[in-house]
């Protein structure tokens, strides 16, 4: 257990007796003082720059013995030491003049570190610098600079760029060491994680809030105590596991053609994913959504009737819904008359630039806006038949805005992800149907793994670029995983297709593999449909389709045992090798993944390839294909399309053994 010793002028920080951190007076591992920073956002990516920064350290004066912990007497003001089993909690008292904090922590040579929300770039965060602050993943200059290489003829598979120039859909305050601990910072505001010096760990907040760490013997420990804090995710429903969630757009007819193919080559197709169920507009950048959360008589006329008959094959139809408005449709105008929409500072309803169209954002500090929009989704959504939705966005709400409750944007602003999920969570709570309806979301922040019932990696390009292709996903979720969002999928395919860079049929079938061994098998027509291969592109893609969705569909029982662990304990679906194997490599590998405990899964990531490198963690293993019994090393795999490297622990359960002998027999036959 966590506990205080005293020893003459220092208080030391003890695990089961071995020191954590030792508390000299003199020393001064805390600093406070004042900044301005200012935003600026466009397209819901931000420019940020630091005006001004006075710091001053706050070293240790004195400090006492508590029964609980201890206090700690600093040049300015308080800290107070709580101790919860393995958890540390660090409270202040007497810095109300200040608005800006860094912690130092101790480095070790040989350390890892990883968290802060989703990464795509990178998963081990040593040596970086990391802003944590919600944003579109997605800009204008990153999507120009790779199109124009494209253009000129340049590989751009294995290029990166800096990693300060990357942001992400999902920030939270929290890291996670290979020392296993995680440290989790309270605050709402911006956050900058500095893991470049090789001794210490300098984490600077952008508030005045308190902190914890939290330890442990084991990895389990550490992800059960930092669950614990921040929540974990209910069990799925148990439709979800049941085959492939089918990716369509276009109308009824075109649904229920699309639906039919499926079925005619055998494919398990559980839900019919219609994301324009409120209709669409073209714009530049493609064919996009009309965000009026109405169902579209026009495009898809008898819809509710459809609805019902494709249930009646156990087959859901999902929507979709952001909270956004478009300011062309009827409810906008609702909401614009009630005063429901964030302001800008002359009174007006705030009008956010997304890709190519303006568009209008509930006010979620607004309680009658919320209960508005809670009422539309629970009637035009739930009501009508829709069993799940992606709630979409959410990184978007302006710095410079003037919210109902009077709070500063800047520090609401990363919460607003967390608000839309808590939202959705109400929606399918008041209707009595969780663990029924599913809804996903793609940006977050602290309270999302409470509310969230599941994440998406959100718009990746349809192609094998490390840093936002098929290979990006990888590190995405084992991210997520490691700040304790366990449950976590990708668009089969990926989302943004621009000139060139369009979907290819080995690309759509590569992506379907992975996922076919993932939580989630679910297709995105992207946002440009007519330029990529769908998965119904040819009879080869679709019989590859209807295989990969038979696999997944026989890994039923096994993903819910793994679901079920995470709703209990915080152990994440998708795991990176260390959880479980005290390796140099296993600390690293951002290119392989453990699904649950026994299944090692090494998905094939660069274009034209017919095998892959293989790390195997030192265990007994069974290929899955070959069924050959392997140690740990590093091997190469064999890996046609349709064959990806999927090992099992010889030592699983008899259960699982049986599954994958079906899968095996599935996947060559």
């Amino acid at each position: 257990m966590l506990h205080f010793s005293e020893q003459g002028d220092a208080l030391h920080l003890l695990l089961d007796g071995r020191e954590i951190y030792p508390f000299r007076v003199g020393d001064a591992p805390l600093r406070a003082g004042n900044g301005e920073t200012d935003f600026s956002m466009t397209r819901g990516s931000f420019k940020i720059r630091d005006k001004s920064l006075s710091v001053q350290p706050l070293a240790i004066e004195s400090f006492r013995l508590l029964e609980d912990g201890a206090e700690l007497t600093l040049a300015k003001g308080r800290a107070l030491l709580t101790v919860s089993r393995n958890r540390l909690k660090v409270d202040f008292d007497g810095l109300d003049g200040c608005n800006r904090l860094f912690v130092e922590l101790p480095a070790a040579a040989e350390e890892h570190v990883y968290g802060t929300g989703e990464t795509f770039s990178e998963f081990d965060l040593r040596g970086q610098k990391v802003n944590v602050w919600v944003a579109e993943h997605q800009n204008a200059k990153m999507i120009a600079s790779k199109y124009l290489k494209i253009k000129l003829g340049l590989s751009i598979a294995d290029r990166k760029r800096k990693f300060s120039e990357y942001e992400t859909y999902y920030a939270q305050p929290t890291f996670l060491s290979s020392r296993k601990y995680y440290f989790h910072t309270h605050t709402t505001a911006r956050c900058v994680f500095d893991f470049t010096d090789a001794n210490r760990h300098t984490l600077r907040m952008d508030s005045v809030d308190s902190f914890c760490l939290g330890f442990g013997g084991s990895f389990a420990e550490v992800l059960a105590d930092l669950t614990d804090l921040l929540g974990r995710q209910p069990e799925l429903p148990d439709w979800v596991y049941d085959g492939f969630i089918a990716g369509i757009q276009g109308g009824t007819q075109t649904m229920l053609q699309k639906v039919d193919a499926c079925l005619a080559h055998g494919t398990p197709i559980n839900g019919v994913w219609i994301q324009d169920w409120e209709g669409r507009r073209i714009t530049a950048f493609g064919k996009q959504l009309m965000w009026n959360w109405e169902w579209d008589r026009e495009l898809y006329p008898d819809l509710d009737k459809a609805i019902a008959d494709l249930r009646n094959k156990n087959i859901r139809v999902l929507g979709y819904c952001n909270p956004f408005l478009a300011i062309e449709k009827p409810l906008y105008k609702e909401a614009a008359e009630r005063g429901y929409c964030v302001k800008d500072k002359n009174g007006k309803d705030y009008l956010v630039t997304i890709t190519t169209f303006p568009a209008a954002m509930v006010d979620l500090t607004n309680p009658a806006a919320w209960d508005w929009l809670k009422d539309k989704i629970k009637t035009n959504m739930v009501d009508f038949g829709l069993s799940g939705w992606m709630a979409d966005f959410g990184e978007y709400l302006p710095t410079d805005c003037v919210l109902f409750s009077g709070e500063d944007p800047k520090l609401v602003h990363n919460t607003w992800p967390a608000r839309w999920a808590k939202l959705n969570r109400e929606v399918i709570e008041e209707a009595g149907r969780l663990g029924d309806i599913l809804f996903f979301t793609r940006a977050g922040f602290s309270e999302t793994p409470r509310y969230s019932v599941m994440m998406w990696n959100g718009d990746n390009h349809v192609d094998f670029s490390v840093d936002n292709g098929l290979p990006s996903v990888i590190p995405a979720m084992l991210s997520l995983t490691c700040c304790g969002f366990g449950l976590s999928h990708s668009d089969t395919g990926g989302y943004t297709t621009f000139g060139k860079m369009r979907r290819s049929e080995e690309l759509y079938m590569r992506w379907c593999e992975m996922n076919a061994f993932s939580l989630l098998l679910r297709s995105h027509e992207g946002n440009n449909p007519d330029l990529n291969a769908q998965f119904d592109a040819s009879e080869t893609v679709l019989k590859h389709q209807a295989k990969m969705a038979r696999v997944h569909r026989l890994l039923k029982p096994y993903l819910q045992s793994a679901v079920r662990e995470n709703a209990q304990s915080g152990m994440g679906v998708i795991r990176p090798l260390f959880f479980h194997y005290d390796e140099p490599q296993a600390y690293t590998e951002s290119t392989e993944y453990l699904l649950g405990r026994d299944i090692l899964v090494a998905p094939v990531i660069k274009k034209g390839a017919a095998n892959r490198r293989v790390y195997l963690p030192q265990d007994e293993w069974i290929e899955l294909t070959s069924g050959r019994t392997l140690g740990g090393g590093t091997v190469t795999a064999d890996a046609p399309l349709g064959k990806i490297p999927v090992y099992y622990r010889k030592n699983a359960d008899e259960s699982l053994i049986k599954t994958m002998e079906e899968i095996k027999h599935e996947i060559l036959s």
